[in-house]
């Protein structure tokens, strides 16, 4: 009966939806145990052949499918002038955006097969953003739609740019937030777009109808980073409040989530029910969104370092998931990328191996299919100059995860 009451205790309020998704878990849970789970169903919980939903009912187990890549396999590509702070990978795998404190954004325009730089947009001198193409401040994160047409990016003198992907051309600026914007994410299946921001709030934009939409408010710290899929909400980490939030955009509420010690610096979901999350005092959580305290927590992920004579954690400066399967990833200073893997019911965080990477990982994002993990790395941290590693390269790192036999090998891109 304790054990029920402390369950009971840590469970939060769930919509009717939700409850019946839970339930609906545990039966094909039960199934699976007797060996009677649906042939119709996948892994992934759609038909074999088909594209995961936004509520797959159960995960891919991709991490034993991945491989070390040998690091002259390992495709680093420069352009950026200072450190790389933000990237996302078009839908269909083919190019990569990239962004820096250098205030120019390469969109569209990393082509992944050769690795050259395909789109340059110059920033400028701030108060000029409306005669310049570009941004003129640190750019600290983007987005881009699920269908690849929309880019949007966010930077330190508080404003949105909105982006047309194929062309590379501005289509438009949010302007409203009150201090820099610090996440951005678009709700997979729309042109819906969520931002967060050192101002403490969130705010909702339909991207498509060049449209505010609401503000959303509740962290007491500045928000450090943000994500969503298909569900009308989204989630973000609200720095040194030490709090994670659950925003349920409909019901204009909130869930928060506590566990870290330090500052909660990245977050990402994994899928519907799980997100991952890191902070500065070198842990990394993993949580169920019907829970209050991290299902797991791995302490010191990336081991200690040594300032000026104290031993400190790592921070943990980016964190990946492969979405709705058991693969993650982590990035620090440390002179490594880390991979994990999601134990059984989420319940467990347990290191697959390392990728040697010198500097500050600022920002990881898997490919769609997994096959490759890209890497902004700087000689700084995204978000400040608290050290600076001067042997590191601001570049682009593709770091490939799954040898295709059939695939001959690749020719060397010219990337530097």
């Amino acid at each position: 009966r304790r054990r029920e009451a402390a369950a009971a205790e840590e469970e939060i309020d769930e919509t009717p939806q939700e409850k019946k998704l839970r339930l609906a878990k545990l039966y094909l849970e039960e199934l699976r145990k007797y060996g009677e789970f649906p042939r119709r169903l996948c892994p992934g919980g759609e038909a074999p052949g088909s594209e995961p939903g936004p509520y797959a009912l159960s995960h891919n187990s991709l991490s034993l499918q991945v491989q070390p890549p040998d690091p002259a396999s390992i495709r680093v590509l420069r352009g950026h002038q200072l450190p790389v702070t933000c990237l996302v990978i078009s839908p269909d795998d083919k190019f990569i955006f990239s962004a820096s404190k250098d205030g120019t954004v390469i969109k569209c325009k990393w082509d992944v097969k050769s690795g050259k730089r395909l789109c340059v947009v110059p920033g400028g001198k701030k108060g000029t953003e409306e005669q310049n193409m570009g941004h003129a401040s640190h750019v600290l994160c983007m987005a881009i739609s699920s269908d690849g047409k929309y880019l949007a990016t966010g930077d330190r003198n508080k404003l949105i740019m909105i982006w047309d992907a194929a062309t590379c051309k501005r289509l438009h600026i949010f302007t409203g937030h009150h201090d820099a914007v610090s996440g951005l994410s678009f709700r997979k299946g729309t042109h819906q777009l969520y931002s967060a921001s050192h101002d403490r709030c969130v705010k909702v934009w339909d991207v498509a109808e060049n449209a505010y939409v609401e503000t959303l408010f509740g962290h007491q710290d500045v928000i450090t980073g943000l994500d969503s899929l298909s569900r009308e909400c989204c989630v973000t980490a609200g720095g040194r409040d030490g709090t994670v939030r659950l925003w349920k955009i409909p019901e204009e509420s909130q869930l928060v989530f506590c566990g870290h010690q330090g500052s909660i610096d990245c977050i990402q979901l994994i899928n519907e029910e799980h997100m991952v999350s890191g902070a500065d005092d070198g842990s990394v959580a993993l949580w169920g969104l019907t829970k209050k305290k991290p299902l797991a927590l791995a302490r010191q992920a990336h081991g200690m370092q040594d300032t000026h004579g104290l031993q400190e954690p790592y921070w943990i400066s980016a964190v990946a998931a492969l979405r709705n399967s058991d693969l993650l990833a982590t990035g620090s200073h440390s002179s490594s990328v880390k991979l994990w893997k999601c134990g059984e019911g989420f319940r467990k965080l347990e290191p697959l191996w390392d990728i040697p990477l010198v500097g500050f990982v600022n920002s990881l994002k898997f490919s769609a299919t997994g096959d490759f993990l890209v890497a902004g790395v700087g000689q700084e941290h995204r978000l400040g100059r608290w050290w600076r590693i001067k042997e590191a390269k601001n570049s682009i790192c593709i770091l490939p995860l799954r040898q295709r036999a059939a695939s001959p090998s690749p020719e060397a891109p010219n990337s530097s």
